[in-house]
């Protein structure tokens, strides 16, 4: 298993279990990937180190997964955005609406409004603007999405598709929960601690600080590579792009800004948004706080990548190094960098089960081993 996150240690466990000696290794000095969690020695806050991560399903066999090696505490995510001078809830919901306008609509009048200001002349949207505007006109778009988007993706809205946004969350009631998933919550000590239980195994070897060259794959049966894509055919093909983040750490002695996550969505503040992590744990009392500024930008060859851009250039390069992979023996690209797609937490696990379900199935009946967990097209 190349690779110490989610899909490296969840494929790990479950082929393990089934009998198999597995080796993770993983070049960082922690398991748990991106989702890496560790307590501030100055604050004892439990820090989200690469961005928060919460956790939220439907899924039930996924959540029953994760509850075997971590206690889960109920958390619902409540977002606010700083716009326009003023701090609104995410996502829009009766009482943005409401306040946005300086109205007090019931939300059948609130429904019939937002219909009056979506531009009915956009029926074939082919951009992330058009969708936004046939969905809630320009007001919100301007105040809640325009800025907020093109910070995030380093181009005009106008330059994105309309796929990005598929479905826009716009609720004609009070409710401001972020996420509509049945389960929802946090693991009580963090999501590393969860991956270490994962990994905990008589037939699993942890690892870190390790280099994986692709030149040795033959001294193992099998390769699970949850590296990026590219990466893996040391980028011969050229680069796939990616927005990576960076983080601006600061402290602060009480509570800063009330809530977990605040967005700013004027384009003029350079960050996205700002996290205060101690609220990811409200069961806990901290009278110290540590927060992100974070700041979206290109990814670098030195960068961590995190969002795969997944324009029409990259999809061009993509099938190119889908047909590499494709020709590759014994080894099975997972994750969200294997399969250059952005995933949930929960269709990450969902993925390495059915990949670890699907690998032992071929060793069986001597089918051919998925060189997918997921074909990224």
């Amino acid at each position: 298993m190349v690779g110490a996150g989610l899909s490296g240690a969840v494929i790990g466990r479950a082929l393990a279990e089934a009998g198999h000696r597995i080796t993770v290794i993983d070049s960082r000095d922690h398991v748990a990937g991106n989702c890496h969690t560790k307590r501030d020695p100055d604050t004892g806050v439990l820090v989200h180190v690469y961005g928060p991560h919460i956790f939220h399903t439907d899924d039930t066999q996924v959540w029953d997964y994760v509850n075997q090696f971590a206690q889960f505490q109920l958390y619902k995510n409540h977002v606010k955005s700083t716009t326009q001078g003023q701090v609104f809830s995410l996502p829009i919901n009766l009482h943005t609406i409401n306040q946005f306008y300086g109205k007090t609509m019931r939300p059948d009048e609130a429904r019939a409004f937002i219909a009056t200001q979506a531009d009915s002349t956009i029926t074939d949207p082919q951009t992330f603007e058009d969708q936004a505007l046939a969905f809630v006109g320009r007001d919100l778009y301007d105040a809640f999405f325009r800025g907020y988007t093109q910070k995030q993706w380093g181009c005009d809205p106008t330059s994105l598709p309309a796929s990005i946004l598929k479905r826009l969350p716009v609720r004609f009631n009070y409710d401001d929960n972020y996420f509509f998933h049945k389960y929802q919550g946090m693991p009580r000590d963090g999501y590393t601690a969860m991956v270490t239980a994962i990994l905990d195994h008589p037939n699993i070897t942890v690892q870190l600080n390790t280099t994986y060259d692709p030149a040795n794959a033959s001294q193992w049966d099998h390769v699970f590579w949850t590296g990026a894509l590219d990466g893996y055919f040391g980028f011969d093909l050229g680069r796939l792009g990616y927005r990576t983040l960076d983080f601006e750490q600061f402290s602060h002695s009480g509570d800063y800004q009330g809530c977990a996550v605040m967005n700013y969505g004027d384009v003029d503040v350079p960050y996205t948004r700002i996290t205060e992590h101690k609220h990811f744990a409200p069961w806990e009392d901290h009278q110290g706080s540590v927060l992100y500024r974070e700041t979206a930008r290109d990814c670098g060859p030195d960068d961590i990548p995190y969002y795969p851009i997944r324009l029409v250039a990259e999809k061009a390069l993509l099938a190119d190094y889908i047909s590499a992979a494709r020709a590759t023996q014994d080894v099975t690209f997972v994750g969200r960098l294997g399969t250059y797609r952005y995933l949930d937490m929960d269709v990450t696990i969902r993925e390495a089960l059915d990949c670890a379900r699907d690998w032992q199935h071929a060793r069986m009946t001597g089918a051919p081993a998925p060189q997918f967990s997921k074909a990224p097209l």
